[in-house]
C-alpha cells in the first residue's frame, strides 16, 4: 500500500516506512503530523474519491529540522552596472512516515 500526500507545497509518493523531506512543519522532532492524502493505492486498488480519502489518515513522525542548499539568485542588466547578487536556503522537515489507515467501510 502506498499514498501519494501533499508534502508542503510538492506532492509526494510514501509508504510505511519511508522517510521523506518536506517543507518546514511546526512540530518537535518526535511529534506526529497528519498528511493529507490525495490518493491511495491498496493492491492495485486506487483510491481518488474525495469523501473516501477523508476516511484515509497518513501519520508521519517528525525526525528533524534541516536547511537546504544554498540556492545563489543573481540578477545582471548588461551595459547599465546593475548586478544584485542574493541567496536562499530552504528551511525543510525531515519526517518519517509511521502508518496510512483506513476507516472501516
Amino acid at each position: 500500500m502506498y499514498a501519494i500526500v501533499r508534502a508542503g507545497g510538492r506532492q509526494e509518493k510514501v509508504a510505511v516506512g519511508d522517510v521523506v523531506v518536506m517543507d518546514r512543519v511546526d512540530a518537535e522532532p518526535g511529534a506526529t503530523v497528519t498528511l493529507p492524502a490525495l490518493m491511495v493505492v491498496d493492491d492495485g486498488a486506487v483510491t481518488t474519491d474525495p469523501a473516501k480519502l477523508a476516511g484515509i489518515s497518513v501519520q508521519a513522525e517528525v525526525v528533524g529540522h534541516e536547511r537546504g542548499p544554498k540556492i545563489r539568485i543573481l540578477r545582471y542588466k548588461n551595459k547599465t552596472g546593475y548586478r544584485r547578487r542574493q541567496g536562499h536556503r530552504q528551511d525543510l522537515t525531515r519526517v518519517k512516515v509511521t502508518d496510512i489507515t483506513k476507516a472501516k467501510a
